[in-house]
Order: structure tokens, then sequence, then C-alpha cells
């Protein structure tokens, strides 16, 4: 009766890794042999785990990841696409999000630019950082009408908190002068801060040309550029490969 009171004290407390691990050890006759030190350090560790585990499933689902399943240890370097594996293996230890870094992914379409970003967002994660996937089309959208019913500046503020913020299909479609100043004011709120991905199927030298004010394209791209990690996909299209000849191990890939 007092073992139940304690496990619903502990549900109460919110607890329940710990709770957990309690009714495990008592289902357990060889957990008896321990000490009390011994089991209450499992007790720990277990609600620890539990934690991270709870933290890391929550920071995932709030990603609204493309490509929820895309990680890096599934990434298939026998894929021609010219991939750096030196820089891959840097950018998994997050240095480069702690350190307010951006990566600029490029490449023609189908070769895996959403899939890498979501990967490396996945594995950002796993360490702790929140993440957001947005659309440059749909980001352009949201503004437009954020600023129609007064919640621009709340959301630019909630965007500038997230840790690392994905930008895919930046470059596909041409932006009004209204949606320009809008970007500039989520790059700039950034810059210095918190850490971004692009995926563009543009070449970044082409970029300036594609936002079409050079007073805006400078500002932008100066907050970008030279505190970016540039990979450069190239190959042909991944869908290109036919269900049945596909790798198991090779990656849903969307552009």
């Amino acid at each position: 009766m007092m073992m139940q009171t304690t496990l619903n004290h502990l549900k109460a407390l919110r607890l329940d890794g710990m709770a957990r691990a309690m009714e495990e050890q008592m289902a357990l006759p060889a957990a008896a042999s321990l000490s009390f030190e011994e089991r209450f350090g499992l007790l720990v560790d277990r609600e620890i785990t539990w934690r991270d585990n709870k933290r890391q499933a929550r920071l995932l689902k709030q990603a609204k990841l493309k490509q929820p399943q895309a990680c890096l240890e599934d990434l298939d370097h026998r894929c021609d696409r010219a991939l750096d594996k030196r820089l891959i293996a840097t950018l998994a230890n997050g240095d480069w999000v702690r350190h307010a870094q951006h990566i600029l992914v490029t490449g023609s379409t189908g070769v895996g630019k959403t899939w890498l970003a979501c990967a490396l967002a996945q594995q950002a994660c796993r360490q702790g950082f929140s993440a957001l996937y947005l659309r440059v089309p749909r980001l352009a959208e949201d503004l437009h009408l954020a600023h129609g019913d007064g919640s621009f500046g709340k959301r630019l503020a909630q965007w500038a908190r997230i840790d690392l913020l994905i930008l895919d299909d930046w470059g596909i479609t041409p932006l009004n002068q209204a949606a320009r100043h809008d970007l500039l004011e989520v790059i700039d709120d950034r810059a210095g801060l918190r850490s971004t991905i692009i995926t563009s199927q543009l070449p970044v030298d082409q970029w300036h040309g594609w936002l079409n004010d050079p007073t805006l394209a400078d500002a932008i791209l100066d907050r970008l550029v030279h505190q970016a990690h540039r990979i450069p996909l190239k190959g042909e299209s991944i869908r290109k490969n036919p269900p049945h000849q596909a790798n198991e191990k090779d990656p849903i890939v969307t552009d």
C-alpha cells in the first residue's frame, strides 16, 4: 500500500520516468539485491532519459519537418551528389547551431536538398535545439496575412526565438517589394543569434538577381552568406530511380 502511494506521488509530481522505473524494479526480484543508492540512481537515470525523450519528441513535432523520417544515419554517400563527407560529419555535432551559423543547400530539383535539410534539423532537435520548417512562398503569404490581422510583430518574434529555421524553396517564385522587406526582417532577427538552413535550386551567385532589389539583396545576403556553410548538391534527380531499383537505404527525397 505504501509503495502504491509513493507511485501516485511520483506521478502527481510528473516524475513519470521514475514511477515507471520503480514499477519495473518492483517486478524484478533481482532488484532487491541492489543497494538503496544503486536503486535510487537507476530511478534518477530513468527520469532524465524520460524527460530527454519527451523533449526530443516535442521538438520534432513542433519543427513540422516536411520529411520527418530524414536522419543523417540514413544518408547514402554512394549516390553521386558531390557531398563533402567531412563537412556533414562536422555539422552532425551541432556546433554550427551553437555558433549561429547558416547552411545553404543548392542543387537541381530532386537531388535531395529538402531531405538533407530535414535530416540536419532532426539532428539539431536530438541535441535539444528548436527548429521550424517553412517554405519561402508560404512564409511570404503568412506574413502578408499577418500584416492584415495585426499579428506581424508577434509572428516575427516567434520565429526569432527558433534555434534553427529551415527556409525551403528559396528562389522558386518571385517576391514583391513587401515580401522582400518582410524576408529581410526575418533574416535580420536571426543574424548572429540563430541559425538558418536555406534550400534553393538557384546557385548562391544568382540569389542577388532573384531578390531583384540591389539594396535589399545586399542586406539579406550579407546577413546570410558570410556565416554559412555551402552544400552544392549535384547529380540527377533521385526520383528517376525506379522503386524496384532504389536501395532500401536511399532517402525518399523531395526538392
